[in-house]
């Protein structure tokens, strides 16, 4: 009557199993990465999650539109950190995206 699921798989190698995933976990990894990096930058009171970077293009996700000024304001000092890094960013693009 019932049938039996197949165990769940853990995430890792769920991951690992699809080559789409592999992918958006290493662009998720890759970001997070370049957030780190700024974080000297970026004060400790403004909430800022890394969004996808893209063809030299990254996001910032931000909750308002005063952190995003903010953010504005330290986008050339964001640049020049990234590119001193060695990461390949061109624009980094402000998003608000309300309660995050």
């Amino acid at each position: 009557m019932y049938r039996r699921l197949p165990p769940a798989l853990p995430i890792a190698q769920a991951i690992e199993g699809a080559p789409a995933l592999a992918q958006l976990a290493g662009q998720v990894e890759r970001s997070s990465a370049m957030l780190r990096d700024l974080g000297v930058l970026i004060p400790a009171g403004l909430q800022v999650h890394a969004g996808p970077c893209q063809d030299g293009q990254w996001s910032l996700l931000v909750r308002n539109s005063a952190v995003a000024a903010k953010l504005r304001q330290l986008t050339p000092a964001l640049l020049e950190r990234l590119r001193a890094r060695g990461w390949p960013v061109e624009r980094i693009r402000i998003k608000v995206l309300g309660s995050l």
